[in-house]
């Protein structure tokens, strides 16, 4: 297991950061890490890469081993034809931790890493010692009704056609990319060099297949999360955030099956929540970490 070390500007700041190559299930996913403590394990989603955390990595570092990998198709990992559905995304992350020798982690995911954190929770309670889940939604869970009432956003079908979108986005990424890092901060935008390292591991059809990946596998990933729910409950102590635009309904959506659940709303916030508002954040993270 190779390791690179890397340091990345953090205000005024530089934070060390460990990259190294995991082999998991089969698929060599590229990992950051930093820090040592407890370990706090942070699943990105689309457009993201690791460095979606860049904010907020050297404050839990100070306390916590931060461990940050691109999922599957994303960023550095390697870019299989398969795997995208939300429980193997939860393997993934389940053998990612084996391999490091984490026993327990809280895990922490936003957008489409929140299913595999879920799934995760759900199947391994003794591995996920607590469980922080933003701006996503849980498959068709009830909840999401009032979200989803204009049907669901416009680039979820744009996304899951096999072949479209890499068709019609090469030599577009970053243009593509771009918006919804401008859109997921309000219009704040993100820090360039954070930008510049996003956009560059979505370009070509390879790239933009992989990160389509959690798209095309929605179905997949809905029954397997009715699966967990009508089978048992979630027990691990959990915390819900929402911002702009998905709100409360992963709150609604989660409540009937959790039994110890925190929720919180950020105003004036985007969908990027990491980039856009991470002192906020960690106001909210710091206490619940704590806790455990």
């Amino acid at each position: 297991m190779a390791v690179v070390h890397a340091s990345i500007p953090i205000g005024a700041h530089r934070l060390e950061v460990e990259l190294r190559r995991v082999k998991v299930n089969d698929v060599e996913l590229n990992v950051a890490t930093a820090g040592r403590g407890p370990a706090v394990l942070l699943l990105h989603g689309f457009p993201h890469t690791w460095r979606l955390w860049t904010h907020i990595m050297g404050d839990l570092a100070s306390q916590y081993r931060v461990i940050a990998p691109d999922l599957r198709g994303f960023g550095d990992s390697a870019r299989p034809a398969q795997g995208y559905d939300g429980g193997t995304l939860a393997s993934d992350a389940e053998e990612l931790l084996r391999a490091l020798g984490v026993v327990s982690a809280t895990v922490v995911g936003i957008d489409a890493g929140a299913p595999p954190a879920f799934l995760l929770a759900m199947r391994r309670p003794g591995l996920v010692r607590r469980l922080v889940l933003m701006e996503s939604l849980l498959g068709r869970l009830p909840g999401a009704e009032e979200f989803l009432a204009g049907g669901p956003p416009w680039w979820f079908g744009f996304h899951g056609q096999d072949g479209l979108a890499e068709s019609v986005l090469l030599g577009h990424e970053e243009t593509y990319v771009g918006w919804f890092l401008d859109h997921g901060t309000l219009g704040r935008g993100v820090r360039p060099d954070i930008r510049a390292e996003i956009v560059r591991t979505y370009v070509g059809r390879e790239a933009l297949r992989g990160a389509f990946g959690p798209y095309r596998a929605t179905a997949s990933t809905g029954r397997q999360i009715e699966a967990a729910v009508a089978s048992s409950r979630l027990t691990v102590p959990t915390m819900t955030i929402g911002a702009h635009p998905v709100g409360p309904a992963l709150e609604r959506q989660l409540r009937p099956h959790a039994e110890h659940l925190e929720t919180h709303l950020m105003k004036d916030c985007g969908h990027i929540i990491p980039l856009d508002r991470p002192e906020a954040l960690l106001d909210l993270l710091r206490p619940f970490l704590a806790a455990a």
